[in-house]
């Protein structure tokens, strides 16, 4: 079979902001829901090895079916904003949507399944904010409703499904508003309520029942910040035993019956220990001891109080106490909103209000100690803008999540496995990000929705670490820039939104602070919150919250209202910036020099916003595009003597008579020789423009006009690229980003006629399990061939040359980064032969 043109190389995205958002499956597989989609990551191999879109709202509920004899899932539940649920069924290692469960009238907060007689028939419970419960049978491709609870003018928050003890009959249990457990039991086509568990005194969050030795164990976690676990099992209550010694203190049982068999309810104990709302619980999962599947009495919680605590009775009095407890301290973050543990309960997970995910792995060399673990992370709201730094070796993206992230593959000492991860969080801001641009190899500028522009610079502790985990020459990276003077690393100020650089000076002054009594109030509250990290592998959350942030070394004013996006040219000597502008006044462009970081110049020509910009990669020609549908080009000035600073004019423009496009401009950029440059709007249309040949300053301007026919897409094109190199037949490569998330490739050959698009060739588009499931907001190519962190093309081979062809294999690869709305950073490997 041929390769594919588009492979998925990198996925980078976290949980939704909901409780019961993710669900580790006995075989590995974590699925936890991002935006409108269902990811599926292994924590071996360290990344996301599926994408699920089906969804048409945030996924807030995902619950894996489990098998009795605790293999590999075969099934997956999701429910949505969109007041559906899928069950999705593996076809061949891949999942699919199998069916479609519709009846909602409101969203999905949470969802249980169990097999019933054999793996053809699964029993799913769902709840929702339509203030009912329903239950659905789902055989094969067909889905039936068998029951709707409803609940008046209160919430079920939580559902859990079992089969009662010895039968084939589910029992159904609900906590949600009203502090009370509610159980259900299914028999003969009727669900009847058989009894509510008293106890809580706020909401109930989470549920979950184990079974044990022909018993059932139901853990229940609430608001109240206690856990309460109870007791179901087959026989008469004590009340019923006349013979019973009045002499002893026992439980209250109450009893139901069903089938003519009598079973019996008890608290079994309370569990506390949190200092905040418990929202998730979780048993450890059944492992098979002597050939027999067995339960171990082992139960995970999680908490708004940023801990997780493992509980297990003593061994002696059977008292259930805490063994082990992880978590967060300090930091600006909210709790953890659910937990998980790993199929052999050596790893633990926790999702957390940012959508980060915690890992922890059980120590092998000492008893009882758990450690902080590699792990996913991604932005938790749109992603907006993204950039290559000019070696290709580490990505930068910004996102309305308020954060700056940099991505790099990270290059294991072993060299079995290299997968790419968050190294460092530049930027954690107060204002939504909006865009950015890479000024030389560390350090760029940022806009969000201020009017200032801001300008960070690598500190000495990333550099290093940068060099550890990516595999390259520390020597090298610090010759690249002026290190002599980098600070160690940044820290926020309490009330602040500025980056402080920390030097040398500032961490021995603070270590000998230490050793000295605090000696007034202010004091306790220190604004050096940095410690320097020497990393062999990715940080985890807390690190990069706290550790990994870039010192601000300038700010650049003079907009007048929220940044929109910015440029950088190729020489990393001027950098353009443009705000959102509804008058002529404002929607002027802005050229910085990078070297004193003042302003140059002020470019006017388009009425409304400016909607992206791009440098022609020789460095001569500036183009802009605007919301006004038109695009203006602006070529720089040869230097006179007076003025070494770059200055630009005016070279050519559209105007409303000359204007192709009809609906805003989205997207712009340049191909690989500055010859010709590219278009794409809201009205479905791609341009490439063209020869842009410069001649003297005095000669009057040749006329650019569109030299390609017009490519329709047949979707708001929303991004659009250009290649850096030219494929074999000398026809430029493109990507183009649509507003429904799919990436199309095209080739555009400038030599062949343009009637009937004769000159587009259509390449590739990416699949529905490829595509963002929202806008792509950017496209960016990696600026060199080959793969990052792979060897790269045209460097020799460590074995030698006989171990050849690694760098000429490379060279047929390009690598695509791409942003979405669906605040996901994805970066995809092209394979130039497949073309």
């Amino acid at each position: 079979m041929a390769a594919p043109v588009i492979q998925t190389c990198y996925v980078a995205c976290c949980a939704n902001r909901t409780p019961n958002v993710l669900s580790w499956g006995r075989g590995g597989i974590i699925a936890f829901g991002t935006c409108n989609s269902v990811a599926l990551y292994s924590p071996q191999q360290r990344n996301v090895v599926a994408v699920l879109n089906g969804h048409r709202g945030r996924v807030n509920s995902v619950q894996w079916v489990y098998r009795d004899d605790s293999g590999p899932e075969r099934h997956l539940v999701s429910g949505g904003s969109d007041n559906r649920l899928i069950v999705w069924a593996a076809e061949d290692e891949n999942f699919s949507q199998s069916v479609e469960c519709v009846g909602h009238t409101g969203p999905v907060s949470a969802v249980d399944a169990i097999y019933l007689e054999d793996s053809t028939q699964i029993l799913v419970a769902s709840a929702a904010s339509d203030s009912t419960v329903r239950l659905w049978l789902v055989e094969g491709a067909r889905a039936e409703c068998l029951h709707t609870l409803s609940f008046g003018s209160g919430f079920m928050m939580d559902v859990s499904l079992v089969l009662l003890p010895g039968s084939r009959i589910p029992i159904l249990a609900c906590g949600g508003d009203d502090s009370l457990v509610h159980l259900y039991v299914l028999f003969k086509g009727q669900l009847t309520k058989v009894m509510s568990l008293q106890g809580h005194e706020d909401w109930v969050r989470g549920l979950e029942w184990a079974s044990i030795h022909e018993e059932l164990l139901l853990a229940s976690c609430a608001q109240d910040c206690l856990i309460r676990m109870w007791r179901l099992r087959e026989g008469p209550g004590s009340d019923a035993r006349s013979e019973d010694n009045h002499t002893i203190i026992r439980m209250k049982e109450d009893v139901f019956e069903v089938k003519e068999r009598v079973f019996a309810v008890s608290l079994e104990t309370v569990l506390s220990g949190h200092e905040n709302w418990v929202y998730g619980v979780h048993w450890q999962p059944p492992r098979y001891e002597g050939g027999q599947l067995q339960q171990p009495l082992s139960l995970l919680s999680a908490s708004m109080d940023k801990t997780m605590i493992l509980w297990a009775p003593e061994e002696g009095s059977g008292v259930w106490v805490e063994q082990v407890r992880v978590g967060e301290v300090g930091g600006n973050t909210l709790g953890f909103y659910g937990c998980q543990m790993g199929p052999d309960g050596s790893m633990i997970v926790a999702h957390a209000f940012h959508g980060a995910l915690h890992l922890w792995c059980k120590r092998q060399d000492r008893e009882g100690e758990w450690s902080p673990g590699v792990v996913m992370s991604g932005h938790f709201n749109a992603v907006q803008d993204l950039s290559w730094d000019p070696e290709g070796e580490y990505l930068l993206s910004v996102g309305s999540d308020q954060t700056t992230r940099l991505l790099t593959p990270w290059k294991q000492k072993d060299g079995t496995q290299t997968s790419w991860h968050e190294i460092s969080r530049p930027q954690i801001h107060g204002y939504d990000m909006q865009c950015l641009a890479t000024v030389g190899r560390f350090q760029f500028v940022s806009g969000a929705d201020e009017k200032v522009l801001r300008v960070f610079r690598a500190p000495r502790n990333f550099v290093e670490n940068f060099a550890n985990i990516s595999g390259a020459s520390l020597d090298k990276l610090l010759a690249s820039g002026d290190a002599a003077d980098l600070p160690e690393g940044a820290s926020t100020p309490a009330l602040g939104l500025s980056n402080k650089a920390v030097f040398q000076g500032d961490l021995a002054q603070k270590v000998s602070e230490q050793q000295e009594q605090l000696s007034c109030v202010s004091d306790q509250y220190r604004e050096t919150y940095f410690h320097p990290l020497n990393l062999t592998e990715p940080p985890p959350e807390d690190h990069l919250l706290q550790n990994t942030l870039w010192p601000e070394v300038q700010k650049l004013y003079g907009h007048g209202f929220e940044m929109y996006c910015l440029a950088s040219d190729s020489a990393n000597t001027v950098v353009a910036s443009a705000c959102k502008a509804s008058k002529a006044e404002h929607a002027a462009v802005m050229l910085w020099s990078s070297a004193s970081w003042r302003q140059l110049q002020a470019l006017p020509c388009h009425a409304l916003t400016v909607t992206q910009m791009a440098f022609s990669p020789d460095g001569q020609l500036l183009l802009a595009v605007s919301r006004d549908r038109t695009w203006s080009l602006w070529r720089r000035d040869p230097p006179t003597p007076d003025n070494a600073e770059p200055q630009f004019s005016m070279y050519t423009h559209t105007d409303k008579d000359t204007a192709v496009h009809s609906r805003i401009i989205w997207s712009c950029d340049w191909s690989p020789d500055s010859k010709y440059f590219v278009t794409s709007s809201r009205d479905k249309k791609v341009i490439v423009w063209g020869p842009c040949v410069l001649g003297d300053s005095g000669d009057p301007p040749p006329e650019v006009h569109h030299c390609s026919s017009i490519l329709d897409v047949g979707d708001s094109a929303t991004a659009v690229a250009f290649c850096p190199e030219l494929c074999s037949d000398s026809s430029y490569l493109m990507a183009v980003g649509l507003d429904s998330g799919r990436i199309l490739l095209y080739k555009w050959n400038p030599h062949q006629e343009p009637a009937g698009l004769h000159d587009w060739t259509k390449c590739a588009e990416t699949d529905v399990v490829q595509s963002h499931t929202l806008t792509v907001k950017r496209l960016r190519w990696r600026p060199r061939p080959g793969r990052a962190g792979q060897q790269n093309p045209g460097t020799a081979s460590p074995a030698g040359p006989e171990a050849g062809g690694a760098g000429e294999e490379e060279s047929s690869w390009f690598q695509l980064a791409s942003a979405g709305a669906d605040h996901a950073v994805k970066v995809f490997n092209v394979n130039r032969h497949a073309l």
